[in-house]
């Protein structure tokens, strides 16, 4: 009786569990931050009561905790995986401002803002004044300081939600596994199965220190945001926003009363001036201070948390598998970004820190599909070659479709079927045809048109009636190389201006971004972790591959390296300026981080394997090229700046 085979469960059981984790730390921060809040609104006329989590604050924090809950669940819904990759900023903004998610996230942000300002309202005291319905004359009136708080939050709300999409948050930003250059790394496994790398152990994360550490950084920053946000959008309204929007704002909220409250006038029009005051200004601001700093605390928490290392207790996600390598290339292979993403960043942790790991793919050579190694070489070479592939593929015309198959036409006729009525009668011959078919050879017929005929006379006319009325100056002005020349120094006029400029400019490093990395989003690490992994893989087989098999592809992956280099280098070098990149910086980022990290992968490779080229079957010419394209030039000018200082 066969053995049965072991379910290999995919990636994503591994993953998912781990990301609603990290969530469920989110909303516990958020509500913990909502709790504080929760006590600055409370009434402190006891020491105990107000801190009693049964007590007032306790359903107060929950309720601003549901106020912030639809911002966590759009982040969910809208995140993606890599930067925005366009020519332009118009080009962002065209293909941006009327998708659905971009209307669902200031949908959702203007109605977080509203759940709260209702909140907050009901957690001030009645001697505060900014309850909605006043009974001071002893009949209900509209309150207009609530009203004015309330569209206060409300334009917060618009502004952060179109802050939201113009800045990108819905990124998710993983990181990229970095070790020593050229450094060869040690390979002897410790007690519990773990390298002892010399650039691995003391590089390791600490996943908890790590999270908690970054969000501690970004506090203090976080807090002026929030305060310049919160004080600017405060200020905006107060002196000049509501002024337009107080008449309709007081109707809507005078015909939604009206069906609680029958006593309320019958005028849609505020009988007093607008609420301006300094108190009122100061309350405004400091509720759009909490609600901008549940916001953002909200959105830094979620970014950290659900862009932590794919580890577990300090093990790659992937280890409580039946069959963790199996797990591994389960994600390596999946369609998902999210998933292929992580699952690159895991194997890349593996190819540094943990030798056990390593050593299971080097001797799982088993498999259905292949030799463990052979697959995750074959995945990560394939990433690796689609920066080459765009590069050879820029500026061609895509291919045409294949044309489909043309359908099976019957077969015709060889001759026609017997006619049953009288041959010898005279043929009826429609009046309408025969006018059609006269009109048609009119048209059809050869000869010169009437246009062709009266053009040049008309041209004639025109030039001598242009040399009566206009001067040779005028003349030379009106003709098309002038214009075009007034067109263009207009056109560089425009771009040069500071706001509006910066919108249409195709800067060098956008186009360069886009043409290597890729539309519309691009994510750098899954090519920085991927060239790494093979690297380092490669170079601990030297002395963890009992097999032999990974040096037959080792010439491969120095070649491809050298070759994918090469190839962006000359690209990058080659690469036009827009006319209207008016600054003419040519530095991309995003590129030049993805190239620096292929040349440190392809130096640790020629430092490791080159004593052995000739028996890897590698050619000086090989070597020198490989050597040549991991050379970085800023190392050549560093000794020079050095000795000139």
């Amino acid at each position: 009786m066969a053995t049965p085979v072991a379910r290999r469960a995919p990636y994503k059981d591994f993953l998912q569990p781990a990301l609603q984790r990290r969530f469920a730390g989110t909303a516990t921060i958020l509500l913990g931050l909502a709790y504080f809040e929760s006590l600055t609104l409370s009434r402190w006329n006891s020491l105990i009561l107000p801190w009693f989590p049964l007590g007032p604050s306790g359903p107060r924090a929950l309720a601003l905790f549901i106020c912030v809950l639809p911002i966590i669940i759009l982040r969910i819904a809208n995140a993606h995986m890599g930067i925005r990759t366009s020519n332009s900023l118009f080009d962002t903004l065209f293909h941006t401002v009327l998708r659905p998610s971009t209307i669902e996230t200031v949908l959702t942000y203007i109605i977080s803002a509203f759940l709260f300002s209702q909140v907050y309202l009901m957690s001030t005291p009645e001697e505060a004044g900014i309850r909605w319905i006043s009974q001071a004359t002893g009949r209900s009136r509209l309150n207009e300081h609530a009203l004015f708080y309330t569209v206060n939050l409300l334009v917060l709300g618009l502004v952060q939600g179109i802050t939201h999409t113009a800045l990108d948050m819905d990124r998710l930003v993983l990181g990229v596994v970095e070790g020593t250059r050229g450094g060869n790394a040690g390979n002897a496994p410790d007690a519990n199965g773990n390298g002892t790398d010399s650039e691995g152990d003391a590089a390791r994360p600490s996943d908890t220190e790590n999270w908690a550490a970054k969000i501690g950084e970004r506090t203090p920053v976080l807090l002026v945001r929030c305060g310049m946000l919160a004080i600017t959008v405060a200020m905006v309204n107060y002196t000049v926003l509501y002024y337009f929007i107080r008449i309709p704002a007081w109707r809507s909220a005078m015909g939604f009363f009206r069906f609680f409250y029958k006593d309320l006038p019958k005028y849609n029009f505020p009988v007093t001036g607008a609420p301006w005051s300094v108190w009122m200004l100061g309350r405004t601001t400091w509720a759009s201070f909490l609600l901008s700093l549940l916001w953002y605390f909200g959105e830094i928490a979620f970014r950290v948390q659900l862009s932590r290392e794919p580890l577990k207790r300090g093990q790659p996600l992937s280890s409580e598998s039946k069959d963790p390598s199996g797990s591994l290339l389960n994600g390596l292979k999946s369609k998902k970004p999210r998933i292929f993403a992580f699952a690159m960043w895991e194997l890349a942790f593996i190819a540094r820190d943990y030798a056990a790991r390593r050593q299971a793919i080097f001797e799982d050579i088993d498999r259905k599909d292949g030799p463990m190694w052979s697959q995750i070489y074959a995945v990560c070479m394939e990433t690796v070659r689609e920066l080459e592939r765009r590069v050879d593929e820029w500026g061609k015309a895509p291919a045409p479709p294949e044309p489909a198959p043309a359908p099976t036409q019957p077969r015709e006729r060889l001759s026609q079927p017997l006619r049953a009525n009288d041959v010898l009668a005279p043929r009826h011959v429609a009046k309408t045809s025969l006018v059609t078919n006269t009109v048609a050879q009119l048209v059809t017929s050869p000869g010169r048109t009437p246009a062709q005929d009266w053009a040049p006379v008309i041209k004639r006319k025109a030039g001598q009636v242009a040399d009566q009325v206009l001067t040779q100056q005028q003349r030379e002005a009106v003709r098309p190389e002038a214009l075009q020349g007034h067109l263009g120094t207009l056109s560089l006029r425009i771009m040069a201006l500071p706001i509006v400029g910066p919108i249409f400019q195709q800067s060098f490093g956008r186009r360069l971004a886009k043409a290597v990395l890729g539309s519309p989003y691009a994510e750098t690490s899954v090519y920085i972790n991927a060239a790494y992994a093979l690297s380092r893989l490669a170079v601990h087989s030297l002395a963890e591959d009992r097999y032999g098999n990974v040096q037959r592809d080792v010439p491969t992956i120095i070649r491809t390296f050298t070759t994918v280099i090469r190839k962006l280098e000359t690209f990058r070098d080659g690469f036009p300026t827009h006319w209207t990149d008016l600054a003419q910086n040519r530095q991309c980022p995003e590129v030049s981080e993805v190239l620096n990290a292929l040349k440190d992968d392809l130096a640790a490779l020629v430092e490791a394997f080159g004593p052995y080229s000739g028996d890897l079957r590698l050619s000086r010419a090989d070597m020198r090229l490989a050597r040549e394209a991991s050379d970085r030039p800023q190392e050549k000018r560093q000794p020079e700046m050095q000795q000139a200082r």
